[in-house]
């Protein structure tokens, strides 16, 4: 598992001092979101402070140096007549109890390895999401401009008409009204994009005017897995359920300690030294040992049995919530695949042919003002929702992805 971890952590890690590159395109967004995404980063420094509280729990207490001097004549003498005396007292913990700490702080490194690669998961999935959304803002950002170069073309041609008196002047005041639109919609498709890099610049520790354009397609296949399969290998293999189990783990060793609290940890010392008055030299051996009276770890047993009953509680919640994503993920990429195929095949081609058609009958007379404007916004609506579809069956797939773990390079998968 350490070895995962460290892997997936050097690999990534190794661009955070890359130059920007020009244009990003996904696989190198996947790269610097894993080096330098500050939540990522926050989870290798709790894996970290784990590590840190493992080697504590299985040190022993230091010992003690006591001094001491007895009997010391106020009057005469002072320390000169004294018995003093140096020693050294050492706790020494109830067998048992410092191998279950060093278990229990093992269990607590695993667990925040596992958490560490869980949320690496939903982070590169919320990177992709967040690609192939401003990746889509782009492309639609593109058409929105080319219409706008159309719209004008088609408000010049409707003007010439005008002047040559085979069009009437409304059909020109139409013609700049719909260019006018257009405009419009192209401020909303800027703002759109804007939005988008906000979303995907701090998962890649970048501020949002750093955003480089993206490069890149949006796929239009889906890649699907079978679900029987696909499912039995989530359950078995996915980060959230191996940190559940490591939680769970701890949560037993933690019940079993705490039953050890109760037996008493043995202080033993022993000194030396001299009574000066009585020219003798000493020699002391002390052993103590608490009497567990009062506290006998009543709430520390009632604690971690409650610890293991969440842990095994939450076992079962999360093979449930990633059975129902994993059926989820599935059901809306096949959807998306089905629109996808059907904008593809059918509902676009229709459209450009309508749209050729109607311009070349405009030029010769055949068709009015009306009819091309209505066919460029047919289309080129047509166009913005093959995009919106596509950005469903990319998203869709991202997710799937995730809970198959394919975010993950193979030899990094748990």
């Amino acid at each position: 598992m350490k070895f995962i971890v460290a892997v997936f952590t050097a690999g990534c890690v190794a661009f955070a001092d890359a130059p920007a590159q020009t244009k990003l395109d996904l696989p190198a967004a996947l790269t610097e979101a894993a080096a330098n995404n500050p939540e990522l980063r926050s989870a290798r420094a709790r894996i970290e402070a784990a590590t840190g509280r493992a080697i504590q729990a299985r040190l022993w207490p230091n010992p003690s140096l006591e001094m001491t001097a007895d009997q010391v004549p106020v009057n005469n003498g002072g320390f000169s007549r004294s018995q003093n005396m140096a020693g050294v007292d050492q706790t020494v913990p109830f067998p048992g109890k410092k191998a279950l700490d060093a278990k229990i702080g093992a269990a607590d490194v695993t667990a925040a390895e596992w958490e560490y690669l869980s949320r690496a998961l939903e982070v590169l999935r919320e990177v992709k999401e967040a690609f192939w959304r401003t990746l889509a803002s782009q492309k639609k950002l593109a058409v929105t401009e080319q219409l706008v170069a159309l719209s004008a073309s088609t408000a010049r041609a409707v003007g010439k008409r005008v002047e040559a008196g085979a069009s009437a002047d409304q059909e020109q005041l139409r013609a700049e009204v719909e260019h006018e639109r257009v405009i419009v919609e192209l401020i909303g498709a800027r703002r759109q994009l804007t939005e988008a890099q906000k979303i995907l610049a701090p998962l890649l520790g970048r501020r949002p005017e750093n955003i480089s354009p993206l490069t890149g397609e949006l796929s239009a296949q889906a890649q699907r897995s079978d679900l029987d399969q696909a499912r039995e290998q989530m359950l078995a293999r996915h980060p959230n359920i191996r940190a559940v189990l490591a939680k769970r783990n701890r949560a037993e060793l933690e019940l079993r300690r705490a039953k050890l609290d109760p037996l008493p940890d043995v202080t033993l010392g022993v000194a030396a030294g001299r009574d000066t008055g009585a020219d003798l030299n000493l020699m002391a051996f002390r052993v103590s040992v608490p009497l567990p009276i009062f506290d006998r770890a009543q709430g520390r047993k009632r604690e971690a049995r409650a610890n293991a009953d969440i842990a095994r509680y939450d076992l079962t919640t999360t093979e449930l919530r990633l059975t129902s994503d994993l059926a989820i993920a599935d059901a809306r990429l096949r959807a998306a695949a089905e629109q996808v195929e059907c904008y593809r095949a059918s509902i676009l081609p229709k459209a450009e042919a309508a749209s050729r058609l109607v311009r070349s009958g405009y030029a010769a007379g055949k068709f009015g003002l009306l009819d091309i404007l209505d066919t460029q916004r047919t289309t080129v609506q047509v166009q913005l929702d093959y995009y919106d579809r596509l950005l469903e069956l990319n998203v869709a797939q991202a997710e799937l992805e995730s809970l198959l773990m394919k975010d993950l390079p193979p030899q990094e998968r748990p």
